[in-house]
Order: structure tokens, then sequence, then C-alpha cells
């Protein structure tokens, strides 16, 4: 049987990567496999984490180039093979990584005769090139090249307004998608004579993360999606809470109680896989809650304000921007001190 040849449990839900493979540095594979899961929970499962896979992860891409002394895209110059519009098609292709949520500034500066590949942009350390040999353009005579490119971070496609940008400036229609594909299927098996299903997910990435990071991204983001209604749902119970008891006092505090149980837990699992990149920080604050081992949400939660700004190098403004971050994406207001944990 199915489930005994690939050796997922039949009791609690696991997952297991029963496949994988590089097939280049810019296309990586898995196969997971997922169970068990009650009849038509798979199938619910696998449509909701293919539309995050595809629509919900963070890429980085390249949004203009600014080359000096060219000042239209239909441009020639003596000397470079490629014409303007060839190379802003292939630094498009680009395969990046970006660790910063703010935008960053990388350079080509070349002398030629000579062939231009991504190895030759230079970056901060926070920008990674995936495949160092991916092409751009070649210099077939003894001329300068110099490229300045905006990098950024962000979800989907970006088709960029011509009008908005100066003469010098070529937008980038940006690709921020480091998924190249995500397919599910659903397999039945009989477990104690009941009918249970296994979610075989397959993901393909780009390189600029690995099938099993995109799994967990897609698992934390549709986590993020449902806080908010957990939240809708306390505030509800705050603006009605009155007519509630008058109605019936002896029906409505054990319901509320075990209501309350259920949302502190639901809470308790989902900031332990809720990652504080969720929280959009500047590089600062980020680097320097990441120095002191704060990976998630639950994790920071064990802060006050006091213990924040005894944070090295974490000053007022850095804790400022953690509570405003924590306000607004989860409704979370850290105490001031340990008194009031």
């Amino acid at each position: 049987m199915i489930q005994d040849e690939i050796k997922v449990s039949t009791q609690t839900l696991q997952w297991k990567c029963i496949e994988s493979k590089i097939e280049s540095k810019r296309l990586l594979y898995s196969r997971f496999a997922i169970s068990p899961f009650r009849k038509g929970q798979a199938n619910t499962v696998g449509i909701a984490m293919r539309r995050a896979l595809l629509n919900e992860i963070e890429g980085a891409s390249i949004t203009y180039a600014k080359i000096k002394k060219v000042k239209h895209e239909y441009s020639t110059i003596i000397g470079l093979q490629e014409s303007i519009h060839d190379i802003l098609i292939n630094l498009k292709e680009i395969v990046l990584k970006s660790e910063s949520f703010e935008p960053q500034k990388a350079y080509i500066s070349v002398l030629g005769p000579k062939k231009i590949t991504a190895q030759d942009i230079k970056g901060p350390s926070c920008i990674k090139i995936i495949d160092n040999t991916q092409y751009i353009a070649t210099l077939t005579k003894e001329i300068s090249l110099e490229i300045e490119l905006n990098i950024e971070k962000d979800r989907g496609y970006r088709i960029e307004n011509l009008q908005k940008y100066q003469e010098g400036l070529f937008p980038v229609d940006a690709v921020f998608m480091p998924i190249r594909n995500a397919n599910y299927s659903v397999h039945s098996f009989e477990s104690e004579k009941k009918i249970k299903e296994i979610l075989f997910l397959e993901i393909w990435t780009d390189g600029s993360l690995t099938p099993k990071e995109a799994l967990y991204e897609a698992s934390r983001n549709l986590i993020d999606l449902f806080i908010p209604l957990i939240n809708s749902e306390k505030k509800e119970k705050k603006n009605f809470g009155i007519e509630k008891t008058n109605e019936s006092n002896m029906s409505y505090f054990p319901f509320q109680s075990v209501s309350l149980d259920i949302e502190k837990m639901t809470k308790d699992v989902a900031f332990k896989h809720i990652f504080i990149d969720q929280l959009e920080l500047p590089a600062r604050a980020y680097n320097c809650l990441k120095k002191v081992n704060v990976h998630t949400i639950a994790d920071l939660l064990h802060y006050s304000e006091d213990d924040l700004i005894k944070i090295k190098n974490f000053g007022r403004k850095s804790v400022e921007q953690v509570l405003e971050a924590l306000k607004k994406r989860f409704s979370i207001q850290l105490p001031k001190n340990k008194n009031y944990l």
C-alpha cells in the first residue's frame, strides 16, 4: 500500500520529504508527503498551500537600472553588443536573494572588451547572487559600462509606470516569485477501518530558497492570515459580552472559558511558527533581535519594553518600531517591564 511504501504517519499529522533534487542552480525540486488527513481535508490544505506558495512568498528583484550616459531605452552604444532593451530583459532574469526589507543599491562597473555576467554585480552583503554565470551583455571594444541597480523585496509581479521615472532611469517589470511551480495530489488509504488521505506536494524554486524553506514560509503566511480572525473574535466578545451575560449566565461562562483557552492555545502554537520576518522591521532592529536568538514572535513575547532597550545597539527608535509592528500586525502590546507580565 502507498502509505507503507513511503512510510508516512497514520496516527498524527506529519510531513516528510520523499524526493529532492537540484536540477540547476536556479531550479530546485522537492516532493513532500503529509499525512494523515480525514476525508476531504487534504484537498482543502492542498489548494491553500499551492496558492500560498505561488502568491504569498516574497522574492527579490531588480526594479530599475540607471545606465551612465544613456538617456533612453532604445539608445545604441558603439562597442556594446546588446541594445539597452536587451540588457534590461537580461537584468530582469537575474535571480537574487535579499535579507533586507529596505531597497538596496548594487552596481556594475566594467571595462571592455568583456563578457558581463551576474558575477560583475557588486552590492551589499545582504544581497546574494544565486547564479553568477547569468548573462547580461558583452562589450566588444575598450569602453566602460556603469550601471546602478535598485533591488527590492516584494511579492508577485510589478509592472512599472514609465511616466514616473526621470530620464536615464529604466524601470524593469519585476518578478518577485521565487516559486517556479507548485502542484499537489491526494491519495486515499484505509486505517483502522476509516478512510484517510495523504497529500503529496511538489515544489520547484528558483534557488533563492529551498523547497523546504518555501513550505515553512507558505505555512507561516497562512497562519498569519488567520491571526486577525482570532483577534476580531476577541473584540466581538468585548463589544457584546454584556448582552450575552444577561441572556444566560450559567451557559455563557463555561463556554467563554473553553473558547478563551482554545484561543490562547491557538495563538501560542501559531506564534511559535511565525518568524519575526513577518514584522518587516528595519535591518538594524531585525539584526539585533537575531543576535539575541529572537527568531519567532513567541520568542519576542518573552521580552518587555525595558528588556528590549537593554539589547546591545537596540535604541529607543528600534523599540518603538517593534512595538508599532506588533500592534499593527498582531494587535499585541508588550508590557513596559517584567512587573506587568
